[in-house]
């Protein structure tokens, strides 16, 4: 299958694309990895992207659509692939389209994860990152540490990363709503979107999610 996931931050995204992807046998490919892949192996479009990230520039739509391009072509997404964070915005979108008619494959579906604004808030705001390694993460009513403040496995200082506060979460969103929410109406025009929520144990929106594809692909 080839599917775009989409939802505000917090929605759960890149657990819900690993889960699946492997459920699927398809790659999962997020614009986060694409960035670093790229940047890390020195490609000619990791150099460009990096030059303006270092100046503070948002990098242009063309970058992140020929990386997105690059890995669809490659041999393990042949069959499908699972886009995380990419299309981002209506330009994209219609990029994506035109890379398809290209190749002479459609789209499967766009999965929409559903969560309501202020569970967004609750989930990013109450996360605590560990300063010794940023790997170690708790969450303040989800997953507690047994000693306040302190990371359970190296006993590191537990902090909240300024992009985790809840004034930078309300902004994200508001990014989110004007720029990404409106290719799911784009999306719907096409008759591909399958609304699900979000909400509830992991494995729980993994099942709820595979069953919508299911019904959608049957």
């Amino acid at each position: 299958m080839r599917i775009v996931l989409v939802g505000p931050p917090g929605a759960g995204k890149g657990t819900q694309a690993a889960y699946l992807a492997q459920n699927l046998s398809i790659p999962h490919i997020s614009t986060g990895d694409l960035f670093r892949a790229n940047i890390s192996q020195g490609t000619a479009l990791g150099r460009r992207a990096q030059e303006y990230m270092k100046a503070g520039d948002l990098v242009p739509d063309e970058i992140t659509v020929e990386m997105a391009r690059d890995r669809m072509s490659q041999g393990d997404a042949a069959e499908g692939w699972l886009l995380d964070g990419f299309p981002r915005n209506l330009h994209q979108a219609e990029a994506l389209d035109a890379i398809l008619a290209e190749e002479s494959v459609s789209l499967d579906a766009v999965l929409d994860l559903e969560v309501p604004e202020e569970e967004v808030v609750k989930r990013i705001a109450g996360r605590r990152t560990c300063r010794s390694d940023s790997a170690h993460t708790y969450h303040v009513e989800y997953k507690k540490p047994q000693a306040e403040g302190v990371c359970d496995v190296c006993g590191g200082e537990l902090y909240q990363r300024d992009d985790d506060r809840e004034e930078t979460v309300r902004r994200r969103l508001e990014v989110y709503h004007r720029e990404t929410e409106p290719i799911i109406d784009y999306y719907k025009t096409q008759g591909l979107v399958v609304t699900i929520s979000a909400l509830g144990p992991v494995a729980e929106v993994t099942e709820r999610a595979m069953a919508a594809l299911r019904r959608e692909a049957a």
